[in-house]
């Protein structure tokens, strides 16, 4: 709200395409609203095919704010059709800027120019059985379906992208390596390494919104559970103090000896999984990587623990090899609760399908943490307007925004929760050398 009544005034989007990949959640649905309240034409897809909230798209496409391609519990070919949809700009090449969660559309338009130019020079098209992958064989078939109709759709569209504001740590995980290649088209904002989305979504968020999916889905009794968490980053530790509060019983898994001192220190007792997977009630995901939760564990699982993932990807859990496991049987409790049962007669109960928990069993992070987060996008997206389509000034590369943004979103945030700001004198902020308005650390400083 703060960003719309000081930017919305000058219009800083207007006449400009902003096209997103993003949850489709109530949340979003203000970011969006944002966008459009500063000028911007806005096309929107979700980026998870659970996470949309149906009342929340049709919000937004009936009133007219933006273009809308979402529905909860889309297939992988309807998730990259809309994916699909959402980037093509009708009466354009594509859109001006992009805003992105996980890096699914920058993958599009990237993939999208790469097989054009294949095709161009020796006549091959994308072949979707050269892939096992289900959702490589969905882009494959996209991008060999359009290079039939329009050979050079997403070379245009990624000329015409002047930008991308990416939320969270995959995503950038991705744009770090096509850049280290010499790989990325167009400049990228890193918002998922601001300290008011790292710390705020990913920790906060996670912390509220892991407890509640899980109770949602399942109705069970997490007090007197042994709960383990994979992954002791921001997420992980978010969903260990929620889990330890709920009265659970809390395991963590750890690769980095630091996150793992981090856990002992809070009183977590670091194992690895197959020290205690038959021990376990509860499993949790929280890595960024993939294999993390194996066939191979679920097989030695106790009956009915349940397994879910709150890290980006479903493939930090096996669902694949899951879902192919001879004389597996599963048993849909509701929609996105699943009870695999193994030939032995135990079973495990899956949530979301492996996907994001939160987002499938629940209604993701709430409202005041996503506003910390979405306060960064549209910062971001207004630095990508400055320095990437008014004028040139980024190379092809990730960045960061400023740290005095950063705590411009903080101190935007603080009159909602009653806090009172203690002020230094100028005699004080000389004395530490830094401005008496901030910003009040240097960017080594890790919070």
């Amino acid at each position: 709200m703060a960003a719309r009544k000081e930017f919305g005034p000058s219009q800083p989007f207007k006449g400009l395409n902003i096209n997103g990949s993003l949850h489709m959640t109530i949340q979003t649905g203000v970011l969006i609203e944002t966008l459009s309240a500063l000028g911007a034409k806005v096309r929107w897809c979700s980026c998870n095919i659970f996470s949309t909230q149906d009342h929340a798209a049709a919000g937004i496409a009936k009133a007219g704010t933006a273009t809308v391609f979402a529905w909860k519990g889309e297939t992988l070919p309807e998730y990259w059709w809309c994916t699909e949809q959402m980037m093509t700009v009708p009466g354009a090449d594509g859109c001006d800027q992009l805003v992105d969660d996980g890096g699914d559309a920058t993958l599009l338009i990237h993939k999208g120019k790469e097989f054009e130019e294949k095709f161009a020079k020796d006549g091959s098209l994308p072949d979707p059985s050269s892939t096992t992958n289900a959702e490589f064989k969905c882009i494959l078939q996209l991008l060999r379906d359009s290079i039939q109709v329009d050979k050079t759709k997403y070379t245009r569209m990624a000329a015409k992208c002047k930008g991308v504001s990416e939320e969270t740590t995959t995503g950038v995980h991705r744009l770090r390596e096509m850049a280290a290649k010499g790989e990325l088209l167009f400049p990228a904002i890193n918002v998922n390494d601001c300290v008011t989305k790292s710390k705020f979504d990913n920790v906060y968020g996670c912390r509220h919104s892991l407890p509640d999916s899980i109770m949602r889905a399942t109705d069970v009794m997490i007090g007197g559970k042994r709960a383990l968490v994979a992954g002791y980053g921001d997420v992980g530790k978010g969903c260990a103090f929620a889990m330890r509060g709920a009265g659970a019983r809390v395991l963590i898994t750890e690769i980095d000896p630091i996150c793992a001192l981090q856990a002992c220190m809070e009183g977590f007792q670091v194992v690895t999984l197959e020290e205690v997977v038959g021990e376990v009630d509860i499993f949790t995901s929280a890595t960024g990587n993939f294999k993390i939760i194996t066939l191979e564990h679920m097989k030695k699982m106790k009956n009915n623990a349940i397994v879910c993932n709150i890290g980006h990807f479903d493939n930090e859990i096996a669902m694949e090899d899951l879902e192919k496991s001879p004389g597996i049987k599963v048993e849909n409790i509701k929609p996105q609760v699943d009870r695999f049962v193994f030939p032995d007669g135990h079973g495990v109960i899956v949530l979301a399908s492996g996907r994001l928990v939160n987002l499938g069993c629940a209604t993701g992070h709430p409202s005041f943490v996503m506003s910390c987060s979405f306060t960064n996008q549209v910062l971001a997206q207004l630095d990508i307007l400055e320095n990437c389509t008014k004028a040139k000034k980024y190379k092809n590369d990730v960045y960061l925004l400023p740290k005095k943004l950063d705590e411009k979103v903080a101190a935007l945030h603080l009159p909602a929760l009653g806090a009172s700001m203690t002020k230094l004198s100028k005699e004080q902020a000389d004395y530490i050398g830094v401005p008496v308005e901030g910003p009040f650390k240097p960017d080594t400083y890790r919070y």
